[in-house]
Formats: structure tokens, sequence, C-alpha cells
């Protein structure tokens, strides 16, 4: 595909004079006129940010004043049951590949994901002859090394590549494998940054903004981007009460957050579809309702079910819920469906695009998800619609109904491992037997 298109750049240069050449012309504009139906995609993605502190969601009695994620919420579609993984980067790379971390071997914080996998990125240039033009600004988290995204065929990248920064107000930038440092409060230089590179494009573009907010370090952001009035800014202070100081941090991204969406023209924000999600729980010194160490970090849902947000472009779904099963690695086919691949399903991931514009569309029956450890034994969790059976390191079992509820209640097996209540039973092995054929 590469090989015509370079011969077709060819012919216009010799016969651009010819008669051929408007037959050629003709191509072009025919061309043109597909790549504009091709919809902008942004992927906005907050790092651990959970159900308890996402506006919309009924868990947690305190949340961040975000107009911004509330007026997405208010005209788009709001998912309840989506699982990430427990901790960043086994999520971010379930994104940008479409399968499971065992298949990566990327399953916990200390992981590199091979350059050998196939990014989305790459993915959309080899199904759509360069139709796009893709760019990741902020936090990668899938190496140290500055060559890494470009050896994954991202076109550009801007960001920081560790787990996180000491200081949001000093800190590394890697820009296209060049390091320098920032003083600039990174909520708002990934904001410069995705303001200027919206602007310079010219055709279809698929924007992966990593926000790190609201990731530790805990801190006072800059005034005029929170709502939470008069805080001290001393260690001391934050140590001892850091949820107001989470909330700020919440609250400066949507309002940097809003800054871009107000710098898009109209058309161009007609023409994206942006989805919001959180790529793990919330961490467990500022998590709400969910009990002790049950938060980022564990496989438990205040670990792994996380908030997601679409609207924009071809969104039909207006403020609806979708209770639907999703796994962060959907996103993968997701964004492949919309960009007119011809594919939905790929590898782990299958596209929730249907759910966009009709209720009740078939997706999955069960969604997974794992926590490496470094004793070599990990973690999983399955569910289907109604429960959750969990397997923790140490070989103890958890089986949860999860029905109408974000937690997890009482164990319904004994400390074998057995049902209490026989009718548990069939639910047990239908979720065993599940987990048994994904691995295989």
């Amino acid at each position: 595909m590469k090989f015509s298109k370079f011969l077709m750049m060819l012919s216009l240069v010799l016969y651009a004079c010819s008669s051929d050449s408007v037959v050629f012309e003709e191509d072009i504009k025919e061309t043109v006129s597909v790549n504009q139906d091709l919809p902008n995609i942004m992927l906005i993605i907050a790092d651990d940010m959970g159900l308890d502190a996402t506006p919309g969601y009924d868990i947690g009695t305190i949340k961040p004043y975000m107009p911004n994620l509330e007026g997405m919420i208010n005209s788009g579609l709001r998912f309840n049951n989506v699982w990430s993984s427990p901790v960043c980067t086994p999520t971010r790379a379930g994104i940008i590949t479409g399968k499971y971390g065992f298949r990566t071997n990327v399953t916990q914080v200390r992981d590199n994901l091979a350059t050998s996998e196939t990014s989305i990125q790459k993915f959309l240039d080899d199904k759509t002859a360069n139709a796009y033009n893709h760019a990741i600004i902020g936090k990668w988290h899938l190496s140290n090394n500055s060559s890494h995204p470009g050896d994954l065929g991202i076109n550009h990248f801007t960001g920081f590549l560790s787990g996180g920064v000491p200081s949001y107000f000093n800190w590394n930038i890697t820009e296209n494998a060049v390091t320098s440092s920032s003083l600039e409060y990174t909520t708002t230089k990934f904001t410069n940054l995705a303001i200027e590179w919206i602007d310079a494009q010219e055709k279809p573009w698929f924007l992966w903004l990593a926000y790190n907010a609201p990731h530790t370090p805990f801190h006072l952001p800059p005034n005029n981007l929170h709502h939470q009035g008069f805080l001290p800014d001393d260690e001391a202070s934050i140590s001892r009460n850091p949820l107001p100081y989470y909330m700020a941090m919440l609250e400066a991204m949507d309002t940097e957050l809003g800054r871009l969406l107000a710098s898009m023209t109209t058309a161009q924000k007609d023409n994206t579809i942006f989805i919001f999600i959180g790529d793990n729980g919330t961490p467990n010194q500022v998590a709400q309702e969910y009990s002790g160490m049950q938060a980022k970090g564990t496989i438990y849902q205040g670990g792994v079910n996380v908030p997601m947000v679409v609207s924009g472009k071809d969104v039909t779904r207006i403020n609806e819920i979708e209770n639907a099963l999703i796994n962060t690695t959907d996103l993968f086919a997701t964004i492949a469906e919309i960009a007119k691949t011809g594919t939905s399903e790929i590898h782990d991931s299958k596209s929730f695009a249907p759910l966009l514009h009709t209720a009740n569309s078939t997706h999955r029956s069960y969604v997974y998800t794992e926590l490496g450890k470094t004793n070599g034994s990990d973690e999983f969790a399955i569910r289907n619609a109604s429960h959750k059976y969990m397997i923790f390191n140490d070989g103890s079992q958890g089986l949860y109904d999860l029905s109408g509820t974000y937690i997890e209640g009482d164990n319904l097996l004994d400390p074998q491992g057995f049902p209490i209540n026989a009718t548990d039973i069939d639910v047990k092995n239908e979720l065993v037997e599940a987990l048994n054929q994904l691995m295989e």
C-alpha cells in the first residue's frame, strides 16, 4: 500500500501537465474526501482515578468539581463495569496491544513492553494506509528507554517515561527521544502540548493524552486551576489529610481539559470522539468506601473497576449509562473500528463501538484482570454479569455477588474455597472453567 502511494506521488511529479493528471487529481480528491470522513480520536487517561473520585458514579461521598468531565457525561455514555489492571503499566500495555498481560509479560509496574508487539498506532498505519497522524503526550510508563515510543511506531511522543515525577513543577521531559528539564506544571504542560499538536494537524488524528494527575506526589496545584479553596502547601499538612489535595489535582486536570476543548474549533470537536478513562483504582490513602487495602494495586473492585466516559462523534446515546462488561484491552479494537479498519475483534480485544449508539449490544460474557507478583505467584480475577471470582497469591479464593453493587460484600466461599451455599457451586464452576479456557 505504501509503495503504491509512492508511485502515485511520482506520477504527479512526472506527468502533472499531461492529460492523465486530471484523472490523478480526481483520485486525490476522492482520497481526501474519504480521509475527511474519518473521525479524530482523543483518548484521555487519568492516572489513579477510581470510581469513588469520579463525578457521576454512585460511590464516594466527596467528589471533585469537574464540569468538563460532567459535560462529557451529560452529552455521552458512562460505563459502569470497566475493568483495568490494578496498576499503571499493565493497563497501558493492554490498551496499546489489545492483549492481556500474561501474553505480553507485562503484569506489574516493573515490566517493559517488547518492541516486537504491534501498537494500536502501528496497526492504524498498516490498516488505513497512514490515514491517521498520531501522538502520545504525557505519561509513557512502558519502558525507560527514550527510543521506546518510536520503536513501537508512535509518530510523536512528548512526556515522561517513568511511572511518576518527583515534582509536578520540576521534572524531566522527553520529546522524540531527547530529554530535558521542565519547570512547568505537568498538567498544564501536557495540555499546552496537546493544543499545539492538534493545531498542527492537517489530516485525521489519534491523540493519546496521558495525564499523570492525580498520581502521587500529592500537592497543591496552582490556585487558578482548582476549587478547593485555601489549603496549606507544606508536606505535613498534605500527609495528614491528602484527600483535598487529591481532589484539587483532579480539578486542575479538568480545568486544563476544558482549556483544551475550548481551543478546538467547532468543526474539530464535531469530528472527534472523546474517550476518558482511569488506568486503575484510587490510591488507598485517598480511597473512599473501599475497605482496608482494597484499592489501587489489588484485584478488588477498588483497584480495577475504573471510570470510562465516551462522547462526541457518532455517540448517539446521550446521558445514558451502560452496564456491559468492558476490559481496557477493548480500547484497541474499539479505536480500530472507529478508524474504519474493518477490525472489531483482535487478540483479547473486543470493540464496544456498537454500544455507543445501540443499547444491549452483545459484548462480553466475562471480563478478566490480573496482577503480577514479584514472587511469581500472580493473582487473577474474572467476573460475569453477576459474580466475581478471585485467586490470590497465597492460594486463597473469593467469590462475590456484584449484582447492583460496586464493592465486594461477603465472600461466598469458606476458607478452603468451597461454596458455603450450594446454589453458588455452579457459579464458581462456570467462572473457573472460563478462566481455565482463557489461560489455555
